[in-house]
């Protein structure tokens, strides 16, 4: 399976789960009428839980376990992201079986705060506006003041011409720049220092959430003019 990250913690090894249970239901208000007549109004999406198993291993087992499982207490909004999916999640759940210091099985799941990765274009037919929602919530966690003074030019969004193509390579520079600072911030994960591994584990959840705001602007950049 593809490399899954949770609150920025990338998952290894046995770790990595073979696959990620997801989708949900769409609510439904349902109304019988005499006759068997039915109204159905569509009420929205109600995302099921995300949820997957694995087994931490090897020397450092017991903390990346500790470190997960800080994360289900603290309870704070996390980025999950694999492949091309990226949400923002709580852990609700999280069940592990110590078997050895060196063999942790566990099972988690996840409930939905935001679809990240789905895009604004099909809701928001201004896509400057959507775009620039979008980083404006990244900079709350990361500079992308470039991304912002590139995507704020009035041509910015006609495919074929200058502007477009700057807005399309500062978006493309800030998403580099993210993805850089969050392999250096891994390190920190190394430690086994129970707070600074929270610590580092809430840094680079900011980091993977400007992450998703970046990268559902350059799918809504690269639809403009289509």
């Amino acid at each position: 399976m593809a490399l899954l990250t949770i609150g920025g913690v990338a998952l290894s090894d046995f770790e990595v789960p073979s696959q990620v249970s997801f989708g949900g239901e769409q609510r439904l208000a349902i109304h019988k009428l005499i006759g068997g007549t039915r109204i159905i109004d569509a009420m929205g999406r109600d995302d099921s839980a995300l949820s997957w198993c694995g087994v931490f291993s090897g020397s450092y087992a017991g903390d990346r376990a500790r470190l997960l499982d800080a994360m289900r207490v603290a309870g704070n909004p996390l980025s999950l992201s694999w492949d091309e999916f990226c949400y923002t999640v709580i852990i609700n759940r999280l069940s592990m079986e110590f078997r050895n210091p060196w063999w942790i099985p566990y099972d988690i799941a996840c409930t939905v705060v935001m679809d990240q990765a789905q895009g604004l274009s099909e809701y928001v037919p201004d896509l400057s506006g959507a775009i620039l929602a979008d980083l404006t919530s990244a900079s709350l966690y990361f500079n992308v003041s470039n991304a912002i003074a590139a995507t704020s030019v009035s041509d910015a969004f006609t495919q074929g011409n200058t502007d477009y193509t700057a807005a399309t390579e500062a978006l493309a520079g800030t998403a580099q720049s993210i993805n850089a600072t969050i392999e250096a911030s891994q390190v920190d994960l190394s430690s086994t220092n129970l707070t600074t591994l929270v610590s580092s584990a809430g840094t680079l959840a900011q980091l993977c959430a400007a992450r998703g705001y970046v990268k559902r602007s350059i799918n809504n950049l690269s639809g403009a003019g289509t």
